[in-house]
């Protein structure tokens, strides 16, 4: 490419020249199991390119960020740490799941406005980890029935759309 600087884009092409090659080893990586770790930003002083470039990198579903500088590892952190809401939705959609899963013996059930099933909880165990990892605290429990807290999550945990119980066997009365 086009460039003296390394992981600089190529002056006159437009959108991000390395989506494609970071795409490939995610793939890859996340195939065999592996972390995807994102290489160093070389410009130590640009502290907005790097914050920008580990957005972009765990945007796209990397596990991390080499860093170059003990000044780096901050921004990098926060760029691969979930925010307050999203560790909390997160805990609620495990905590959700294991009750209506263990107790209710639900396939799926609802958890405020949104259907919440083994997907769910596979992808609430990795945010919930990286929380964990990052020192947050939860705020929030679950409490079967209540309503979800937050904005736009009106409903209740335990009433799905239209009185209809998800993943359970229709009951005559």
């Amino acid at each position: 490419m086009r460039s003296l600087r390394v992981g600089a884009q190529p002056a006159g092409y437009p959108g991000d020249a390395f989506h494609y090659p970071l795409m490939r080893m995610l793939v890859a990586a996340r195939s065999r199991g592996l972390a995807a770790i994102d290489g160093p930003y070389l410009a130590i002083r640009d502290l907005d390119g790097l914050r920008a470039a580990a957005a972009s990198a765990a945007a796209i579903g990397y596990d991390g960020k080499w860093v170059l500088h003990p000044g780096q590892i901050g921004i990098v952190n926060e760029a691969f740490s979930p925010s307050q809401d999203d560790y909390e939705r997160a805990e609620l959609i495990l905590d959700a799941y294991r009750y209506y899963t263990e107790v209710e013996h639900r396939g799926a059930a609802m958890l405020g406005d949104e259907m919440i099933d083994e997907a769910s909880r596979k992808l609430a165990l990795v945010t919930a980890a990286r929380g964990r990892a990052a020192g947050l605290a939860r705020c929030q429990r679950f409490e079967p029935g209540q309503a979800m807290p937050g904005p736009g999550r009106p409903g209740s945990a335990q009433d799905p759309p239209a009185g209809e119980g998800l993943g359970q066997a229709g009951r005559q009365g």
